[in-house]
């Protein structure tokens, strides 16, 4: 068996996918440039495609399960998500930042005005013009126009621009930047970053926190804090 693998050869694996972290510029022109996708027959879609992006960023959602909401999955008095046996078969809560949750909520107004409502609350969330989630192949394609409108192109070095599932890796880093520039406990608060996102384990969470050059210097001035104190501590003893 040995003779025959090394005969036949071992398939290549495809090369691995370089995680990217959006800058908030380059959030805010994405945001921005859903507005071009308003249209005569579908006035909401604009609207549609701005509050998904604001939700995968503000929550770090997976695009599934984002896609996967009915109405009756939004909480407003809560200000709370139920995100119903996504991956591995789990539900969980997540809450939605204030500033999100005024989006969504604006929109959600209009989506029940203007769209059709063919199960009730049970309706999809992020709806088509007639009423049916949106697919999943539907919304990589307008995020693939949506991103060449903001100008967003191949990172260097790349081959490939920047995916929609990155907004998900973008929400994880900019979470623990904050952290640190509010000299919170990283470390304690990474676990309660894993639950949040859905994941089984914090090594699953790990693997979304990739050293950016800013994400890289917050974790050195908490280092420089550390040090600085260490060196107070044994002039005191000394």
């Amino acid at each position: 068996m040995q003779q025959l693998l090394a005969l036949i050869g071992c398939p290549k694996l495809p090369p691995q996918i370089t995680p990217y972290v959006y800058s908030r510029d380059e959030l805010q022109r994405l945001l921005d440039a859903t507005d071009w996708f308003t249209s005569r027959s579908n006035r909401l879609q604009g609207l549609t495609y701005r509050s998904l992006l604001l939700l995968l960023y503000a929550t770090g959602l997976r695009v599934s399960e984002a896609l996967g909401l009915c109405l009756a999955d939004m909480d407003r008095a809560q200000r709370m998500l139920t995100v119903r046996e996504s991956k591995f078969y789990k539900t969980r809560l997540v809450p939605i930042g204030e500033d999100a949750f005024q989006v969504l909520s604006r929109y959600v107004d209009r989506r029940c005005r203007e769209l059709p409502m063919p199960h009730g609350a049970s309706s999809a969330l992020f709806a088509s013009r007639s009423g049916r989630p949106l697919s999943y192949r539907r919304v990589l394609t307008v995020f693939h126009l949506v991103r060449a409108e903001a100008g967003i192109g191949c990172p260097p070095g790349e081959h490939r621009p920047p995916r929609l599932h990155d907004l998900r890796h973008t929400a994880a880093v900019h979470r623990v930047i904050s952290w640190y520039q509010e000299g919170k406990d990283v470390q304690q608060l990474l676990p309660r970053l894993a639950t949040y996102l859905g994941h089984v384990n914090i090594v699953s969470t790990q693997r979304y926190l990739h050293m950016t050059p800013e994400l890289l210097h917050e974790a050195s001035v908490r280092f420089a804090q550390y040090a600085a104190l260490d060196a107070c501590e044994e002039n005191d003893d000394a």
